[in-house]
């Protein structure tokens, strides 16, 4: 990764993300002595432009900001830094310095971290996998286990309870998505069709279609 340090004399800035709930944490500052401590520690490092010296976020606090990945833009003169954090990020005791707490629920991006993993599993297929035996038994029965799923819950929806009822939500959503690898596709694709689908056209445009016969 080359960065371009002298447009701003030896400095850059750094946009600081959770790497988790993916809020933007902060903005800081580093030069090249920040940054390849920042690489060398793993714990974010800036350049204090006031104190003109190094400082490690949570050098004080205990709130350090430990790197995850770190980016480069088009310009090679802004980084892009995915940390997870100790504690809030803020001075203030805030979790980003506008004010914000910083609790957007992991779970928001579980689905494509779940995706992975399954991928993962189907590209290595380890011994003792039940998403490997899924793999293994193929495409037709892998499409009859959503289809029992999804009987199991209809059942809990209709006459049981709410708890059962995401119980059997998960396993059928789980079972999608190893469907989904099976055949190359991914979760995101399904999202990405029901955000087309949110549009206000997408449906005249669909009966246009379909009345022109060029729906496909």
């Amino acid at each position: 990764m080359t960065i371009d340090f002298d447009k701003m004399d030896g400095l850059v800035p750094a946009i600081i993300q959770d790497a988790e709930t993916r809020n933007v944490l902060m903005l800081g500052f580093m030069n090249k002595e920040a940054y390849e401590k920042t690489e060398a520690t793993g714990k974010v490092t800036f350049w204090s432009r006031t104190r003109q010296c190094l400082w490690t976020k949570g050098e004080t606090s205990g709130n350090y900001l430990h790197v995850v990945s770190m980016d480069i833009d088009c310009d090679n003169d802004t980084l892009l830094i995915q940390a997870r954090p100790d504690g809030p990020t803020c001075h203030k005791g805030t979790g980003t310095c506008w004010g914000k707490d910083n609790t957007t629920r992991p779970s928001v991006h579980f689905l494509s971290e779940l995706q992975d993993y399954i991928d993962k599993r189907r590209e290595e297929m380890p011994e003792g996998s039940y998403t490997t035996s899924l793999f293994r038994k193929g495409c037709n029965r892998i499409a009859q286990k959503v289809g029992e799923e999804a009987l199991e819950t209809v059942i809990e929806a209709t006459s049981g309870t709410n708890e059962k009822l995401l119980y059997e939500a998960g396993d059928l959503l789980y079972h999608l998505i190893v469907l989904l690898s099976s055949k190359g596709l991914r979760i995101e694709e399904v999202a990405e069709e029901l955000h087309r689908r949110h549009d206000p056209t997408w449906d005249a445009e669909r009966r246009k279609a379909k009345a022109e016969g060029t729906m496909k």
